[in-house]
């Protein structure tokens, strides 16, 4: 395993103060927010007449563009969602099976133990990849806070 060497400087070149959103593709914007709403519960508002922002449980934002064409996003691109326990991934994965071609779900791989946590992706009406996980109760900033995850301080 290669191991990365820490960069971090007292002062970086930009004084970056948070992440505060990402962008998706959608092909249909009435169509993203009827899964983004109905499936997934998210808040959303519409923005522009082509974009929605999108999000659910914290600050981090989502702004959800309509450009007519499907998301090159790779599975390894993918964005995480969390429920809460082992039985919930396996219900959600049951509920998005039953409702695929209802709401234009591209794929919809089998849950599984991967990198500590149990959990599947699937790929969203628009081609946005998504790992629906049994999560912790504040998501992957508990990786940033515990530095037993660090490979470089062992």
């Amino acid at each position: 395993m290669r191991i990365t060497t820490s960069h971090r400087t007292q002062s970086p070149l930009v004084d970056v103060q948070m992440i505060s959103h990402g962008t998706l593709s959608s092909l249909n914007l009435e169509d993203s927010r009827r899964f983004y709403e109905e499936v997934l519960g998210f808040d959303v508002i519409q923005v522009s007449p082509v974009s929605l922002a999108v999000r659910k449980g914290s600050g981090h934002t989502y702004a959800v563009v309509e450009t007519g064409q499907p998301s090159s996003m790779e599975v390894i691109d993918h964005n995480g969602i969390d429920v809460r326990g082992r039985d919930a991934v396996l219900e959600a994965h049951k509920a998005l099976t039953r409702v695929k071609d209802e709401y234009g779900l591209k794929q919809i791989l089998r849950p599984v133990d991967q990198h500590g946590v149990f959990s599947f992706y699937f790929a969203d009406c628009d081609g946005n990849w998504w790992e629906l996980m049994d999560g912790v109760a504040r998501g992957e900033t508990t990786v940033l806070d515990a530095s037993v995850f660090s490979v470089t301080l062992r």
